[in-house]
C-alpha cells in the first residue's frame, strides 16, 4: 500500500489536512463542546495527548476569516452532525494563545515569551481590526503598543480581554478564547524558583479574559492539571472542568482501541497490536480506555522500513519527568517500597484531590501521587468514595511509563552513590572482610529502590555501581575470562597488585544465602576464572562469592 505520512509533531490542523497526513478524526469534539454549552471549559490531560491539535481544530472550525475553512473538514465526522452545529462554522473571532513557550529559566524571560505570544494574536487580527475603521484613537494606539511589544505591564495583564473588546467593536461578534498549555509556566516556575510571581501574572491574565468579560462567547483552556487554590479561576462559577476522571469528552483526547486497531490495519501492522498495547495502552479517562497518541504515531512511523522494529519509550523523551524524579528523591522507606511494588506490576491506593497546587507537591507524599496520576504516570484501576474523599487504586499504565520510573531510579542511584563515602566498602573487599562488606551492602540496599523482581541483573548493576569509583582499581563487568565470564572483576592496573573475582548469586530464601555463596565460589573454581589473570601475571588473586536475598546480603571471600 502507499505510505500515508504520519503527523509526527504536526499540531496545526490546516497543515495536517492540506499536506495529506494520516488523521484520526476527533472532530465530534466540536459537537460535544456545543452540546455542553460550557462558558469556560478546562480540559486537563497528560502531555502529548492531542490537546494542541484539538485546539487548532477548534480555531479552524469556529474562526471567521478571509477564507472558507470548510474545505478542511470535508469528509470528517462533524460535517454529518447536522446543521445546528455547522451553523457555528466560521462565525466567530477566535483568540488562540499557547503558553508553552513560557517554559524558561527566569521570570523575565517567561514574561517576554508571553508578550510575544500575545503579540502574534494582535498581529494576526490587525488587518481585520484596521480595515473596519471602528476603533477609537486611544484603543488603536494601545492595540499598536501591544502589537509592537511596546506595551506596559498593565497593557499585557488584560491583553486578551482588550483584544476581545476590539474584535467585538470591529465585528459585532463575541470572541472564542483558546488558551493552550496554561499550566506549563506554572510547573516550570515551581521547579525554577519563581512560582509566586508567575501565579500572579497568570491570574491577572485569566481573571480579565475569562471572569469579567462581556465580549466572551466561550473559552477552552487546556493543561495537565487543574490549578484552583491560587485563585487563577476564582469566581468562575461557570467553569466546566473536564479531567481524566470525567466521562464526558473522554474519547476525544488520545486514541481509542478501535482507532489504534484501524491505524495498524491501514499500515499492514495488525501483528504488532500486542506490542502497541503493552507499550502504549493502559490509560483510563473516565471509563474509556485510551492509548498514548504521540507514542502510537511515532511507533507506527518507525515501522516504515522495518515492520518488526522494537518499541521505544517515545513519550518519556518529551519531558524532563521532573515529577517522577521528585517522588524518588524525596521517598522515605515506605514510599520506596510502594515504588518497587508499582514497578513490579502491583497497585497502590491513595486519596485523590483535583484542586492541588504545585506548592502542595511536597507538603504530603499523597499529593505527589496525585500529580503522578493526573500527569499520566499512573492509571486508574478503580475508585471508591470514602466520606468526602475519593480513593483511587492506581498502577503504572504500560511498559513505556515503567521505563520512566526505572530510568529515574537508576539516575537517582548513580547520583546518590557518587555522594556516598564508600571507602569502608572498598577496604573490606580488598582486605577480605566478607562480613563487613555484606553489612555495608545490606545497609545500602535498604536505601535503594529495586526492580527486575530481584533478578541477578539488578544486583549486578547495584554492586558494579557501588564499586565503580574505587580509586586506583579497574572495575570490569562480564569480562571474558577462563571458561566463562565472571560477574565483576576488580584489579589493580599493575600485576604486582591485587585482583578480585566476584560472582553473584540470588537466593530464594534467607536461609539459602550461605549455600549460594558457596555455589558462587565453586563456579569461580569450576570455570577457572583465574586463568586469564594468572596468564597476565597476577599472583594476589581473591575469589569473592556474593549472595543476595531481597535486601539482605552475604559475602564469602577466599584468598
Amino acid at each position: 500500500m502507499e505510505w500515508i505520512p504520519l503527523p509526527v509533531g504536526v499540531e496545526n490542523f490546516e497543515d495536517l489536512r492540506e499536506h495529506g497526513y494520516y488523521f484520526v478524526d476527533k472532530t465530534l469534539f466540536i459537537k460535544e463542546l456545543l452540546d455542553m454549552k460550557g462558558k469556560v471549559n478546562l480540559f486537563t490531560r497528560p502531555r502529548r495527548f492531542g490537546k494542541t491539535l484539538n485546539m487548532s481544530i477548534l480555531r479552524y472550525f469556529f474562526e471567521k476569516g478571509d477564507q472558507d475553512n470548510s474545505r478542511l473538514f470535508q469528509g470528517l465526522k462533524i460535517m454529518g452532525a447536522g446543521e445546528r452545529y455547522l451553523a457555528h462554522m466560521g462565525k466567530y473571532p477566535v483568540i488562540s494563545v499557547s503558553l508553552k513557550s513560557m517554559k524558561q529559566y527566569s521570570y523575565d524571560l517567561a514574561y517576554d515569551m508571553l508578550k510575544k505570544a500575545v503579540r502574534e494574536e494582535y498581529r494576526r487580527h490587525w488587518e481585520q481590526v484596521k480595515s473596519s475603521g471602528k476603533l477609537g484613537d486611544a484603543e488603536a494606539e494601545r492595540y499598536e503598543r501591544i502589537r509592537d511589544l511596546k506595551g506596559t505591564e498593565s497593557d499585557y495583564a488584560d491583553s486578551l480581554k482588550f483584544l476581545s473588546e476590539c474584535l467585538y467593536v470591529c465585528t459585532g461578534q463575541r470572541s472564542i478564547i483558546l488558551i493552550d498549555e496554561y499550566d506549563v509556566p506554572l510547573e516550570n516556575a515551581y521547579f525554577s524558583g519563581f512560582y509566586d510571581r508567575m501565579v500572579a501574572l497568570i491570574r491577572s491574565l485569566f481573571e480579565s479574559a475569562l471572569k469579567t468579560n462581556d465580549n466572551l462567547e466561550f473559552a477552552v483552556v487546556t493543561g495537565c492539571l487543574r490549578i484552583s487554590k491560587e485563585s487563577i479561576f476564582t469566581g468562575l462559577n461557570n467553569l466546566n472542568v473536564v479531567s481524566i476522571t470525567t466521562n464526558s469528552f473522554a474519547e476525544h483526547f488520545g486514541f481509542t482501541p478501535e482507532e489504534v486497531e484501524q491505524m495498524l490495519r491501514d499500515y499492514g501492522l495488525e501483528e504488532n497490536l500486542e506490542t502497541v498495547r503493552k507499550w502504549y495502552d493502559g490509560y483510563l479517562f473516565g471509563e474509556s480506555e485510551v492509548y498514548n497518541p504521540w507514542s502510537v504515531i511515532n511507533y507506527v512511523n518507525s515501522c516504515y522500513s522495518d515492520k518488526k522494529v522494537f518499541a521505544k519509550p517515545y513519550w518519556s523523551n518529551t519531558s524532563s519527568n521532573s515529577i517522577v524524579k521528585n517522588l524518588i528523591e524525596h521517598a522515605d522507606l515506605s514510599v520506596r517500597q510502594e515504588i518497587e511494588g508499582l514497578i513490579a506490576g502491583e497497585t497502590i491506593t491513595k486519596p485523590i484531590y483535583e484542586d492541588i497546587t504545585y506548592d502542595d507537591m511536597n507538603s504530603t507524599q499523597d499529593n505527589l501521587w496525585n500529580f503522578l496520576f493526573f500527569t499520566g504516570y499512573l492509571k486508574k484501576i478503580r475508585e471508591e468514595q470514602e466520606d468526602e474523599t475519593v480513593r483511587m487504586e492506581m498502577a503504572i499504565p504500560n511498559s513505556e511509563v515503567r521505563y520512566v520510573y526505572k530510568n529515574a531510579v537508576l539516575q537517582w542511584f548513580e547520583k546518590n552513590t557518587e555522594k556516598k563515602e564508600l571507602t569502608p566498602l572498598y577496604e573490606s573487599l580488598l582486605s577480605g572482610d566478607g562480613d563487613k562488606m555484606a553489612e555495608i551492602l545490606s545497609e545500602n540496599l535498604m536505601e535503594t529502590i529495586s526492580f527486575y523482581d530481584y533478578q541477578e541483573s539488578y544486583y549486578h548493576g547495584f554492586l558494579a555501581g557501588m564499586l565503580k569509583n574505587i580509586r586506583n582499581y579497574i572495575v570490569q563487568s562480564n569480562r571474558e575470562s577462563g571458561n566463562g565470564r565472571p560477574d565483576i572483576l576488580v584489579r589493580y592496573p599493575s600485576i604486582r597488585g591485587k585482583a578480585v573475582i566476584i560472582e553473584i548469586k540470588v537466593a530464594k530464601t534467607w536461609q539459602d544465602l550461605d549455600k549460594k555463596c558457596e555455589e558462587a565460589l565453586q563456579q569461580i573454581e569450576d570455570q577457572d576464572y583465574e586463568a586469564a589473570l594468572r596468564q597476565e601475571g597476577y599472583k594476589d588473586i581473591m575469589k569473592c562469592g556474593v549472595a543476595f536475598y531481597r535486601k539482605e546480603c552475604m559475602v564469602k571471600i577466599e584468598k
